[in-house]
């Protein structure tokens, strides 16, 4: 019996180290793509980063013997999935990263969640807390109060801030598609392949914008090592250890984790690229962090909830 209970404990304690580094993976590559984009353009940059994770993660497979391979009937679906990710999130995130700071572009994808339960509620028919509903409102405000400064003035860019939100709902897009194809092939078989697939979409993006301007460019080795960095740790061993700590903790204090993104994305953008952190940026984050949470909160008998007809 003890040798159960302290199995369990360090299976636990395991999760949480996994979690907790996907989620510093997934802050990190916030302010990676900032020093990619010192040399590298966006699309280059993403096209750079899925060449060589899909490497790794289809080497990894093989090597594991986990790779399955896609039945013809799911090429369809494997296919939507590919396009809204990669495809569409890095195409609104690597350009909207260009316009806003790290830190503001951390705490917007790190309202997918609440956007997940809202379009769960409204497309699929799923309940929705109460908690839920005021955890919204209350990380909207917090993301108002980083967005607007100087007496309401807009001080992040508006291009960028929409841009951030496509990447948010094509997650949202990738999350509704993905629930059939996940019950076939594991995690790590669907983002090689989504990965694979979204380097071909990409090229002819790559071709007619950036091509020109990459044989002309000089690369800095800071650029080479934070490509590097996004494809070995952001897109592979974040992916990697995300599913490993999923299968003991499940979904839903899984999710809760990501409630972190933007706390580390803010500490390692100051450390690394010197991005400022005002009083006013540090209230944002704690109400959006705070607004995360709530929605969480659940009660088996008491909570009050939202069922659409």
């Amino acid at each position: 019996m003890p040798h159960k209970f302290f199995a369990m404990v360090k299976t636990s304690l395991s999760s949480v180290i996994y979690i907790v580094l996907s989620m510093i993976f997934w802050a990190l590559s916030f302010v990676w793509v900032k020093v990619a984009y010192e040399s590298l353009n966006p699309i280059t940059t993403v096209i750079f980063r899925l060449i060589i994770s899909a490497v790794l993660l289809f080497l990894f497979l093989v090597l594991t013997r986990r790779l399955k391979v896609i039945k013809r009937e799911d090429f369809k679906l494997m296919l939507l999935v590919a396009f809204f990710e990669p495809f569409l999130y890095f195409m609104g995130e690597s350009f909207g990263v260009k316009l806003v700071s790290s830190t503001l572009a951390a705490v917007i994808v790190s309202t997918i969640p609440l956007f997940a339960t809202l379009f769960a509620f409204l497309f699929l028919k799923e309940k929705i807390t109460a908690w839920a509903v005021l955890g919204m409102f209350i990380s909207f405000f917090g993301i108002g109060i980083m967005v607007l400064e100087n007496g309401f003035e807009l001080k992040a860019s508006l291009l960028g801030i929409m841009l951030m939100l496509v990447a948010v709902f094509s997650t949202i897009g990738y999350s509704l598609s993905l629930k059939k194809l996940s019950q076939n092939y594991s995690a790590i078989n669907i983002v090689a392949y989504q990965n694979f697939i979204g380097i071909f979409m990409f090229t002819p993006f790559f071709f007619i914008w950036e091509f020109k301007g990459l044989m002309t460019t000089t690369i800095t080795k800071e650029s080479w090592i934070a490509v590097l960095q996004l494809a070995v740790f952001a897109s592979s061993l974040a992916f990697v250890f995300f599913t490993k700590a999923i299968k003991f903790l499940g979904v839903a204090k899984t999710n809760m984790f990501t409630n972190l993104i933007p706390v580390f994305t803010a500490l390692f953008a100051w450390w690394i690229i010197g991005d400022t952190i005002d009083l006013q940026k540090i209230l944002g984050i704690v109400i959006v962090v705070s607004g995360l949470f709530v929605s969480q909160i659940k009660f088996k008998k008491s909570e009050t909830q939202f069922k659409r007809i």
